[in-house]
């Protein structure tokens, strides 16, 4: 099973209702400028992910769970850029000192598992970044995230604000987390070869939003002792999203079938989703399953972020 394309620009998003706060508007002539710069480097990046491709695949038929690498995974390989910017929201489940650094994010949920591989391209030399932090969180099988967990799944994110008389709501500075939890988020260093992978569970849903998966990279990154991020400037903010047909066969196991008071959102009427999927650009992650066969044992998930290195935001500290 495989889904159309691990590349994608994530452009100008307006506010949505499951994730507030302001966010500058982006300029026409900025948004050409990292066209141009996805346009330039979509050969590297093709080039780029079909190698980590067949690696990834050669060293799991080494492993205790064994992957085909049959040609169709190939075809899987497609030629859009990528360019992840600051204005693209963190969302209200962003928490810094929840962030720690490691591989291993499951911290025993239950649900699918989840192997991202993710590369990470300078857009400037379309050239690998090596030594950059990536950043990730999502939310649990059934629609909760850690240090969120007593906040409601199945109501607004606007009606949850209004509950705790929260009027003026920043991202990261405004404090609603209930709880010091850190499952299914983590952080690692992309190697020399600017590819950092991150072992986690397939993530459910909630209210208002479409099944997704969040994602940082920080540049100049500075840890603490207890490995949350110190400070940093970071050049990129983004989403991710899985194709409809996968996420419908995965939302039938248990426990993500156990969600019945909220609908899950399709990514056609999330506006996040189609903020991100414009211009021939798209933010699905492309899946093989890790036994070549059968997804719902678990997955690999492929993606490459194209890094504007110009466009920084300060880590807020």
């Amino acid at each position: 099973m495989h889904f159309p394309s691990i590349l994608f620009l994530l452009t100008t998003l307006t506010t949505t209702i499951a994730h507030p706060g302001p966010h500058k508007q982006t300029t026409r002539a900025e948004l050409a400028r990292r066209a141009d710069l996805s346009a330039r480097c979509s050969h590297h990046a093709s080039h780029y992910n079909a190698q980590r491709l067949k690696r990834t695949l050669h060293k799991r038929q080494n492993s205790t769970v064994s992957l085909t690498t049959s040609p169709p995974y190939y075809p899987t390989i497609q030629n859009e850029t990528c360019v992840l910017t600051p204005e693209v929201t963190a969302g209200p489940y962003w928490w810094r000192n929840s962030q720690t650094l490691r591989q291993d994010m499951t911290e025993n949920q239950p649900g699918v598992p989840l192997l991202l591989d993710v590369g990470v391209l300078d857009m400037a030399t379309c050239e690998p970044l090596e030594n950059v932090l990536v950043d990730f969180w999502h939310c649990n099988a059934t629609g909760k995230y850690s240090s969120f967990t007593q906040l409601p799944a199945d109501e607004p994110i606007d009606t949850i604000l209004a509950g705790l008389n929260v009027m003026d709501f920043e991202i990261g500075r405004s404090d609603i987390h209930t709880d010091e939890g850190t499952f299914l988020r983590g952080m690692w260093p992309t190697d020399g070869n600017g590819v950092v992978e991150m072992r986690s569970i397939f993530p459910g849903f909630y209210y208002g939003r479409a099944i997704h998966i969040h994602i940082q990279v920080h540049t100049d990154w500075v840890l603490r002792e207890n490995g949350t991020l110190a400070s940093g400037k970071t050049v990129s903010t983004g989403q991710v999203f899985f194709g409809e047909d996968l996420e419908r066969e995965i939302m039938a196991l248990e426990p993500y079938a156990s969600v019945t008071k909220v609908e899950r959102l399709t990514n056609q009427f999330d506006n996040t989703y189609n903020n991100e999927n414009t211009g021939g650009y798209n933010a699905l992650v492309s899946v093989v399953p890790m036994d070549g066969e059968d997804v719902t044992k678990g997955m690999i998930g492929f993606v490459t972020i194209g890094v504007d290195t110009e466009a920084v935001e300060s880590f807020p500290v």
